[in-house]
């Protein structure tokens, strides 16, 4: 079975963090045909990223800089 942008969004919440592993997926997962439930778990994430209940390991990467 294919991986889904659900399926990642729903660990990344999970354990507050999302990977550039994690990342790199949903990117490429971003550029193929994706259902509204994927849209909008998609959209949850950003909400959570902005809001700070999720860290970005690729933000802190370039915080130590």
């Amino acid at each position: 079975m294919m991986t889904r942008i659900r399926d990642i969004v729903q660990q990344v919440l999970a354990v507050g963090y999302l990977s550039v592993e994690a990342e790199n997926k949903l990117r490429k997962l971003l550029t193929r045909p994706y259902d509204k439930e994927d849209f909008t778990a998609f959209m949850i994430l950003q909400k959570a990223a902005m809001m700070g209940r999720v860290k970005q390991e690729s933000r802190e990467r370039c915080a130590t800089k």
